[in-house]
């Protein structure tokens, strides 16, 4: 299968391009390497997919020194001629769309940077679905649609009208915009919303890596709502199982005789060929524990600042994934500890971190 993976300079996407390579498939990568953070560590993960930083120039598709299945381009998602271009040469059979702005908090100081990536970006690579015959379309969405929602484990039978953060809300046009398409013109389109995930090439703007930061550093942590949170950390292994089990079994229309029991379609439901599934680990942490967690696998106790909650969080994150287990078997499996493990080593690798 030849798959678009937008993001791989990311942390998810960079997963997903190495599995599915390494599995046998043909992927193109994508990414505009914005500096949203330092673009040295995206860098470094296209470098572990075989593509050069000297080689990435705007629009201009490289080949891998280590994959020889594999291509990248370095595009900005909201550069809708060069997105046509592409789909136009490559003829892909299926598109990972996991390229955003990422980051709630940001979200709130630099609005228009969200709805140029995360709207106008996803429209783009919507029309070039439908111009150039893709009709396999997994996309990322976020835990943060459920907003203000308090009736926990969150569920994809649960309305998402309330969100507290543009990105939240830009994520939550993403799955009605991707609806629309699978009505009209077949797109076969499933949505995630991921919940905290973690692990080795994570984010630098996520607790692990702030954590282990400041901590190695001698550098007080900041709690925020004075610890009282909880988050259904999930591990980036975990997560890639699950959406590789999506791309291999694109969304389906509801069945007719489930359509004939309900006055009105369950959220997470449709007559186009549209899901929606939560991908978490089903056990939420509170973040004091997690924070312990780290602290052990590092070797070093953390100074703490408590700190009161930030615009735009949540309380806590719980995922029901029990759609996702039931019809492909979704089942987390990576330990907390282990999880943390890996990416403190990771960690210590990549950064030359030693406790002190």
């Amino acid at each position: 299968m030849k798959i678009l993976v937008t993001g791989t300079a990311g942390f998810i996407g960079f997963h997903l391009a190495k599995k599915l390579l390494e599995r046998g498939d043909e992927v193109v990568g994508l990414d505009n390497i914005n500096d949203y953070y330092d673009v040295n560590l995206k860098y470094a993960r296209l470098n572990e997919l075989g593509i050069q930083a000297l080689r990435c120039e705007n629009s201009e598709v490289v080949h891998s020194e280590k994959y020889p299945k594999h291509k990248f381009a370095k595009i900005d998602l909201a550069d809708a001629e060069a997105i046509k271009r592409l789909f136009e040469a490559e003829k892909f059979d299926a598109v990972c769309n996991l390229a955003a702005q990422a980051g709630v908090r940001y979200s709130i100081e630099n609005p228009h940077a969200y709805i140029q990536s995360n709207v106008v970006g996803f429209i783009n690579i919507l029309e070039a679905c439908r111009n150039y015959g893709v009709k396999n379309l997994a996309f990322a969405s976020s835990s943060s649609v459920y907003g203000l929602n308090r009736s926990q484990p969150f569920k994809t039978s649960d309305h998402t009208d309330h969100p507290i953060s543009l990105y939240a809300a830009t994520k939550k046009s993403n799955e009605m915009m991707a609806h629309t398409y699978a009505h009209l013109y077949g797109i076969h389109a499933t949505g995630l919303r991921f919940f905290t995930v973690y692990g080795e090439w994570g984010r630098p703007d996520m607790a692990p890596m702030l954590f282990a930061d400041a901590i190695l550093n001698d550098r007080a942590i900041k709690v925020f709502n004075h610890g009282n949170m909880s988050r259904d950390f999930t591990y980036i292994g975990d997560i890639i199982e699950g959406i590789i089990k999506v791309i291999d079994n694109p969304a389906k229309p509801i069945c007719e005789s489930k359509l004939e029991q309900e006055s009105n379609l369950e959220a997470d439901h449709s007559t186009a060929p549209y899901r929606i599934y939560n991908i978490g680990n089903n056990s939420p942490v509170q973040l004091l524990d997690f924070i312990k967690t780290v602290e052990k696998s590092l070797g070093k106790e953390a100074k703490k600042n408590f700190m009161d909650m930030q615009d735009g969080d949540v309380v806590s994150t719980y995922a029901d994934v029990s759609a996702l287990m039931d019809d492909f078997g979704y089942k987390p499996s990576t330990s907390l500890e282990v999880g943390v493990d890996r990416f403190v080593n990771w960690y210590r690798n990549f950064y030359g971190a030693e406790s002190k």
